[in-house]
C-alpha cells in the first residue's frame, strides 16, 4: 500500500508534530516495510525526490510547490491544494495528515491525526480573527477526514463533543517516548550534564513551555512554600525557551512569577533550552519531576520522565492520568499548597521515591513507538 503523509513539520524536528511524523513513519517501516511511505513537503520552488533506505522500506520525500506566498498561506495553500495534487499525483492509497490540518477537499481517503484542540478549548488560544478562521477550516476539514486519530481518549472526548463527530470515526492510538529515554546508571553521565547546565546535586526538575496553560506558576508558588528545601541547596530548575524574554498574561515570566512569589533569586536554576541527547540525564539526575499544566493533547514530558525512572508529580487534567496510570502523583492543577506538600512527602521518603521510580519506568513501558505504528496501520487498513 502507499501512503501520503503530509510533512510540513519534516523538517522542524524539535516540534511536537515534527517528532511525531518522524517517529511514526521510522516505527511504521519497521512494522510494515512492504508499504510505501511518501513524505510530501512543502517547497517555494517544487524540489527533486529523495529517499531514505531503512531495510526492505523506503520512505520517499517529495517536494510540492507552494509558490511565492507569505507563510500563512502558503501553509494553508500546502495543505488544501498542494498537498491534495501530490497524493492524487502519487496516486496514493490513503493520506496521513499527522496534525490538525486535513484537506477540506481530499483527493484520496484521508487519516488525520488531531493532537488536542486547544483553540477551540482554552479562550486564551483562539487567537487572532486570521488564527480562528484557520482553525474553523481545519475543524470543517476535520469533519470530512474519513478516520481521525486522537492521542488519548481525553481528546476523543473533545473532538466528538466539539466537532461533532462520530466516535465510531475517532481512534485513540498513544504516542510514546523515545527509546533514548531510559533509566541511566552511569553517575558520570549524570554529572557531567548536571555541570554542563550550572545544576546543584539536589533539584527538582520542569521542562517544557511558559504559556498560560503550562502554568508553571503553581510550582513555583509551592516550591516557596518549601523554604527548608531551598535552604538546603535544592533548586527548582525550570528547562525551556522564552525564559523571561517575554512577560505577559499569556506568557507569564518565571523570574516575575518567583518574585511575586518572594522566592529568593538562586532558588531557582533557568536553563533555557535543553539539548535533546542531555533530556534523559537531566530528568534522571532530578529528585522529582513536575508537570502542572492545565490541557494537554497526550503529555510526553511526564512519560520521558518516568522512563528515565524519575519521580513524577503532574496535574490530574486532561490526559495526564492516562498518561501517569498509578505511577505518578496526580494533583489539582491550581492547589498550590497541595503541591508544596505532595514535594515534602516524595523528597522526604526515600522509600517512596523508589517505589515511583519502578511504577514509572514499568508505565513507561506500557507505551511504545511499535505499537502506535500497529494501531495506526489498523485504521489505514479499516479505510483504505
Amino acid at each position: 500500500m502507499k501512503i501520503a503523509l503530509n510533512g510540513f513539520f519534516w523538517n522542524h524536528p524539535t516540534t511536537g508534530s515534527g517528532q511525531y511524523v518522524r517517529a511514526l513513519v521510522a516505527a511504521l517501516k519497521e512494522r510494515a516495510p512492504d508499504n510505501a511511505y511518501i513524505v510530501i513537503q512543502p517547497s517555494a520552488v517544487g524540489g527533486s525526490a529523495a529517499s531514505q533506505e531503512n531495510g526492505n522500506a523506503t520512505t520517499h520525500l517529495r517536494w510540492s510547490a507552494v509558490g511565492h506566498l507569505r507563510d500563512n498561506f502558503a501553509k494553508v495553500w500546502f495543505e488544501q491544494i498542494a498537498f491534495v495534487r501530490a497524493c492524487r499525483r502519487e496516486r496514493a492509497a490513503l493520506a496521513h495528515v499527522p496534525y490538525f490540518g486535513s484537506p477540506f477537499f481530499p483527493s484520496t481517503r484521508t487519516v488525520v491525526t488531531i493532537h488536542d484542540l486547544i483553540p477551540l478549548i482554552v479562550p486564551a488560544y483562539r487567537g487572532s480573527a486570521l488564527v480562528r478562521a484557520y482553525t474553523a477550516l481545519a475543524a470543517l476539514s476535520a469533519r470530512r477526514a474519513d478516520a481521525i486519530i486522537a492521542d488519548s481518549e481525553c481528546s476523543k472526548r473533545d473532538i466528538v463533543s466539539r466537532l461533532k463527530i462520530d466516535a465510531a470515526r475517532v481512534h485513540v492510538v498513544y504516542l510514546a517516548a523515545d527509546a533514548r529515554y531510559r533509566p541511566i546508571d552511569d553517575a558520570a553521565q549524570i554529572d557531567a550534564t548536571r555541570k554542563k547546565y550550572a545544576l546543584p546535586e539536589k533539584y527538582l526538575l520542569y521542562l517544557g513551555g511558559y504559556d498560560q496553560r503550562k502554568n508553571v506558576r503553581v510550582i513555583i508558588e509551592a516550591f516557596a512554600r518549601l523554604p527548608e528545601f531551598y535552604r538546603a541547596g535544592y533548586r527548582l530548575a525550570l528547562a525551556g525557551v522564552n525564559l523571561g524574554r517575554i512577560d505577559s498574561e499569556f506568557f507569564p515570566a518565571p523570574r516575575r512569577l518567583a518574585r511575586d512569589a518572594r522566592l529568593p533569586d538562586d532558588a531557582l536554576c533557568y536553563l533555557g533550552w535543553v539539548d535533546e541527547e542531555d533530556k534523559p540525564a537531566l530528568y534522571a539526575g532530578a529528585q522529582v519531576f513536575l508537570f502542572p499544566a492545565l490541557y494537554e493533547g497526550f503529555g510526553l514530558p511526564p512519560l520521558e520522565a518516568m522512563a528515565c525512572g524519575t519521580p513524577v508529580l503532574c496535574a490530574n487534567a486532561s490526559s495526564l492520568p492516562e498518561v501517569a496510570g498509578d505511577a505518578a502523583i496526580t494533583l489539582p492543577p491550581d492547589n498550590a499548597s497541595a503541591w508544596a506538600d505532595a514535594i515534602r512527602a516524595v523528597l522526604t521518603d526515600d522509600a517512596r521515591r523508589a517505589e515511583m521510580r519502578e511504577r514509572g519506568i514499568v508505565q513507561a513501558r506500557k507505551f511504545s513507538w511499535a505499537r502506535c505504528a500497529e494501531e495506526t496501520l489498523n485504521v489505514y487498513f479499516d479505510y483504505a
